[in-house]
């Protein structure tokens, strides 16, 4: 109605002014500039382009929970919500709520968006996903509007589609669900995670079409309290690193379509592949797949298998290559660690290799017998001596240390912390707060030394046995763990 009285009297002005010999040329074309402009800096503040990343939002994926290895336990508890979701009336009946919003919380590829994609299928609803970027403008007022917009959608197609449920996936939603106040320079990020509040507050259990919110997030700590509270995001599934099994199920899963050697054990692949997420399993059967191909190999062998795991971890190999001193300095600091890695752990040591990738000019690469989620004094201080090996095996056989271990010593001091902030020094407990600086530098130096004194005596029992893997390192680049123990047993049977 104001639209049409404002239409009105712009008609009446226009036409007042021709009457009286005006040229109105000039006027209406700036009117109709601005105009344009107007409308179109009003669209995109106001979000009438946002678009859901999935184009087509009636098809459910294809993506069923037993295509997802290794996370039994997250898959349980997901499951288990989602037959509240699928048994609406028996709900219902007992009073019970329904369940608004999951949380998937766990580091970058352990399949949150494959849960996600599952958890559609399973409960036959709409799958609609976005992310948190997707709803942060500079514009006020524009996320609050575009969030309104997605729950409306997910609303309409699923009555257009014809099915009760309609699942939202926000991927990364720490971005939007960050703590408010965070951001105090830029309020739209606290409006609209407002507005995010609100739409799940509205969730009822009487609602046509149920809608459930499903959030990732490898950020947990820094969300919003009150968007976790019960009520919003009542569970909270934690999609962890796989373990030991759950990477051979991974392992299956991803190679059940390729054609493998006799040699290639899965169960062994696991072992090698510690603290691998389902992603990075995935790159490593297909690297492999793409090895065999570049050889015109038939099947997949286990070689195959060790090069790709190599550039998962590593990255490709470089063109560049160390002079021959360096080269030669290199392979005794890489001997170093392995020596120190198979006296702390026996049989941890896999491979041995002085050639370059990424940033590491060479590298040992060791396999836990098991995965440990308790580590005790002991485990502590034999890292803190296999990781200064490679440095004092450089001192005592080529008279000094190189810049190349400058990584080793950090993540030295840092196992070392933990020993001294988990109470497990001659400390005592303490706090990270009020302990001293110089108690700090002088305790972390003395746990230090002492496991230097360990390694200085091994080097010194094993030098013979040093050099000997060294001039085969130089020779062929790498030597295996099998190789590495035959070569220590028969040292140790020499010496004694």
């Amino acid at each position: 109605m104001a639209k049409d009285f404002g239409l009105g009297i712009g008609v009446a002005a226009i036409i007042f002014l021709a009457v009286n010999g005006i040229n109105l040329f000039p006027m209406v074309l700036l009117g109709g500039l601005g105009y344009f402009l107007f409308n179109s800096l009003n669209k995109q503040a106001l979000g009438d382009n946002f678009a859901i990343s999935n184009k087509d939002d009636n098809k459910v994926p294809k993506v069923d929970f037993a295509d997802i290895g290794g996370q039994d336990s997250a898959k349980n508890e997901l499951l288990e919500a989602l037959e509240f979701v699928k048994s609406k009336e028996e709900i219902k009946k007992l009073g019970i709520r329904p369940l608004k919003g999951l949380m998937l919380s766990g580091p970058p590829g352990t399949g949150k968006t494959l849960m996600a994609k599952a958890a559609a299928n399973y409960i036959d609803s709409i799958f609609i996903s976005t992310s948190g970027s997707e709803f942060i403008e500079m514009y006020a007022g524009v996320g609050a509007k575009r969030v309104r917009k997605l729950f409306k959608d997910a609303r309409d197609k699923a009555k257009k589609a014809d099915k009760n449920n309609a699942i939202i996936f926000i991927d990364e939603i720490d971005v939007l669900g960050g703590k408010r106040g965070s951001n105090s320079s830029h309020m739209e990020y606290d409006q609209t995670l407002n507005q995010l509040l609100v739409e799940l507050d509205g969730i009822s259990v009487d609602d046509q079409v149920n809608v459930l919110v499903v959030g990732a997030t490898n950020r947990i700590d820094i969300l919003d309290e009150a968007l976790l509270r019960p009520g919003r995001f009542d569970r909270i599934v934690k999609v962890d690193l796989p373990d030991r099994e759950g990477r051979e199920h991974i392992l299956k899963i991803h190679t059940h379509n390729k054609p493998l050697a006799e040699d290639v054990d899965l169960e062994q692949l696991a072992k090698e592949t510690f603290r691998f997420s389902g992603a990075q399993l995935e790159s490593l059967t297909n690297e492999a797949a793409i090895m065999a191909m570049r050889e015109d190999a038939e099947t997949i062998n286990r070689n195959h298998f060790k090069e790709a795991i190599d550039k998962v971890m590593m990255g490709e190999k470089l063109n560049r290559r160390p002079n021959k001193e360096e080269l030669k300095r290199v392979a005794y600091h890489e001997v170093g660690h392995a020596l120190l890695g198979e006296i702390v752990n026996p049989k941890s040591v896999s491979n041995i290799t002085i050639t370059s990738r990424g940033r590491a000019l060479g590298y040992v690469r060791h396999n836990p017998e098991d995965d440990y989620y308790l580590q005790t004094i002991d485990y502590l201080k034999n890292q803190i001596a296999v990781l200064v090996a490679g440095s004092l095996v450089e001192e005592e056989i080529l008279g000094n240390r190189s810049t190349g271990a400058s990584n080793d010593f950090e993540k030295a001091i840092e196992v070392t912390k933990q020993i001294i902030f988990s109470g497990m020094s001659k400390l005592g407990v303490v706090s990270k707060d009020s302990l001293p600086g110089k108690l700090l530098h002088e305790t972390i130096s003395e746990i230090i030394a002492g496991q230097e004194e360990l390694v200085r005596r091994e080097i010194k029992v094993n030098s013979e046995f040093i050099h000997q893997v060294v001039e085969i390192l130089l020779e062929e680049e790498s030597i295996t763990g099998d190789d590495f123990r035959g070569l220590l047993s028969k040292n140790k049977e020499s010496v004694a």
